[in-house]
This record gives C-alpha cells, structure tokens and sequence, in this order.
C-alpha cells in the first residue's frame, strides 16, 4: 500500500509540473498564428522577466491612452478599471513587479513558519515539542554550529540573526521559485470553467492573483542578489571598523608587503577584493537559481517547437529530473551564499 500511495503521488506530482510549466506555453502560443510559430523568446520573458503589477511614483505625471506623450511601448504600461491604458512621465517609478510580491510571499510564509515555531520552542526551550520545531532547530543548530560558530568563532553571537535571516529567506525564495505558479494555475481553472459555461468570465481579481502570485524565482533577478551582496559588502566593512578600528585603513595590506607595492595592494585588499567578492556572490547566486529554468524550458519547449507528441515523454521526463537538482541547489545555493558571507565577515575581524 506504501508503494502505491508513493506512486500515485509521484503521479500526481507530474500532473501538475506538467500542467504549471505547460500553461505557460499554452498562454503564450495564443494569439499567434501558425504562420509564425512558436516563439521561444516570449515564453522565456514571461516566465524569467520581471514585470510592473501595481503602480507606485512620485513626482510623475499619468498620460492616458490617446494624450500627447503616450508611449504604448513603455515598459510600465497600465490599464485602469476603464480598460484605459496609462503610464507615468517623470518622477520616481517604484512599481511593485512580480518579483516584489513573490518576496512578500516567500516572507509570508517565513513567518508562518518560524513564528509558530519560536513561540512554541520559548515556552521549554529543552523540550521536544513537535516534529515541526524539531525540524526548525535542526537547520537552525546546524547553522549555528558549522556555518556561523566555525567561521567566526566566538564571535559568531553578533551575527546569528543575520545569517539565520539570510540563508533561510534565500532558501524560501528559491523553493518558491520551483512551486507551481498558483495564480496562473487558478485562472487557468477559471478559465476552464468559463470554457464550459459554469461561469461567465474570469474575474479581475483573479487576473490580478494570478501576476501576484506569478512563480517567479526572486532571486533569479541581479537586483535581489546584488542587493543581498550590497547588504553582505557594508556587514564587512562595518565589521572590519567595529574590531580593528580605523586603523583597518592601514591593516588591511597584509605585513611583509614591499613599501612600492603599498598603494597597488591597498587598492586592491581595502577595495577590489571586497567588492569581488560580493560581485561573486551575486552572480553565483542568479546564475545558479537561473539555469535551471532555462533547462526546464528549453526541454518543454522541444515539445511545442517540434509539433510533435512522440517527444513529449522525453521532454517532460528530463525536465523532472532537473526540477529535483534544482531543489538540491535550492538549498545549495542558500547555503553556500550564507558560509561565503560569514567566510568574509571573519577574514577582516582581525589583521592578516
């Protein structure tokens, strides 16, 4: 009976890999026309390009559809309850995109996790409460102990909120990035049942759940990794000032370097090697969290580019299999971004 349940779920699970991944071909290849064909370009943009949902400027003006300096290809076109279409000229555009409100998600459910648990670990911090918190303190004290304790010592209390922060919003924003697309897949169903006749039309707000919650991998965006990394770089410095003092400026050239090759090596170990180091990790990270769903794409896409079901089993079956490495670097990729972090922070604790 175990055997059968577990392969049912199997099953189900491709089902609805299949159904999520395959909708968005299916959404794409609408309204164009056989003359032109499938375009790959197109499903790659929607499905790994960021794109504006709720407007948000200030100091700009709104030009409608039909005004004087209307740009229909504008990057950031509304539509207003009216079906008018509309964007800003001027001021400081801070549109909320897909990639912002799947980072809202990914911290809803953070704290949904980590709330609960905490309050329940306070209460008896020595008791085993539940297998749910035991599988919270089990990442936590394994963080704690070969990540930050290893690299940092006994210097490592400071830093814990931080790096516990830092792995595991990574890590939830990389998981989120390989769930199906719940917004697409409840439109999808709407849609369905508009098909049928059960219901008239889809309704907006579903339209609007659906950009909301878009599948989008949060961190495959070099804003969200260089921003993590900037984040990284100023832990640093502020580190490097916190136990050196100003006397870091001068420290930071290691002992025993030539007087000539002072200024050359001081450039490069107060400045250059710091900022590749962050620039590395914000590349590593949105190459990585990236690929993987160029991979899955590019095997699913075989099906609509060749026209032809005989592949399909192949396609579907290899993209499986890439979407289990992926949730290995998932967790991978997390990890490695929190250790390189907490590497660096205790290189410039002390001089070399």
């Amino acid at each position: 009976m175990e055997n059968k349940s577990k392969y049912r779920f199997f099953l189900s699970f491709l089902l609805v890999f299949s159904l999520s991944f395959t909708n968005v071909f299916a959404n794409d290849s609408e309204g164009h026309g056989s003359e032109e064909g499938f375009d790959f370009s197109e499903v790659m943009a929607h499905h790994l390009g960021d794109a504006p949902i709720f407007p948000l400027n200030f100091g700009g003006t709104v030009v409608t559809e039909g005004q004087p300096g209307f740009d229909a290809e504008n990057h950031d076109v509304f539509v207003n309850h009216d079906g008018v279409k509309y964007h800003y000229v001027g001021g400081l555009d801070l549109h909320i995109t897909k990639r912002v409100t799947m980072m809202w998600i990914a911290c809803f459910f953070m704290f949904i996790v980590f709330i609960p648990a905490a309050n329940l670990i306070s209460r008896n911090p020595k008791k085993v409460h539940n297998k749910f918190t035991s599988g919270v303190e089990a990442f936590v004290s394994y963080l704690k102990e070969n990540v930050v304790d290893a690299s940092l010592d006994h210097h490592g209390h400071s830093y814990y909120h931080y790096i516990f922060s830092l792995f595991f919003f990574i890590l939830f924003c990389n998981l989120f990035g390989l769930v199906p697309s719940v917004g697409e897949l409840t439109v999808a169903a709407s849609d369905a049942l508009v098909a049928v006749g059960l219901f008239e039309h889809t309704p907006h707000s579903l339209h609007t759940f659906g950009e909301i919650w878009s599948g989008i991998t949060p961190t495959g965006d070099i804003s969200v990794t260089l921003s993590l990394a900037s984040i990284t770089l100023l832990t640093i410095y502020g580190t490097a000032f916190s136990y050196q003092g100003i006397s870091f400026v001068a420290h930071a050239v290691p002992k025993g370097v030539p007087l000539p090759l002072w200024p050359l090596m001081w450039v490069l170990e107060f400045i250059v090697t710091h900022i590749a180091r962050s620039f590395a990790l914000t590349m590593r990270l949105l190459a990585n969290m990236t690929a993987g769903h160029v991979m899955i794409l590019a095997l699913l896409g075989f099906i609509f580019m060749s026209e032809s079901w005989l592949i399909a089993p192949v396609s579907v079956l290899s993209s499986v299999l890439i979407y289990f490495l992926e949730l290995l670097v998932a967790f991978l990729q997390a990890f490695i971004f929190s250790l390189l972090t907490t590497v660096f922070i205790g290189t410039v604790m002390h001089r070399h």
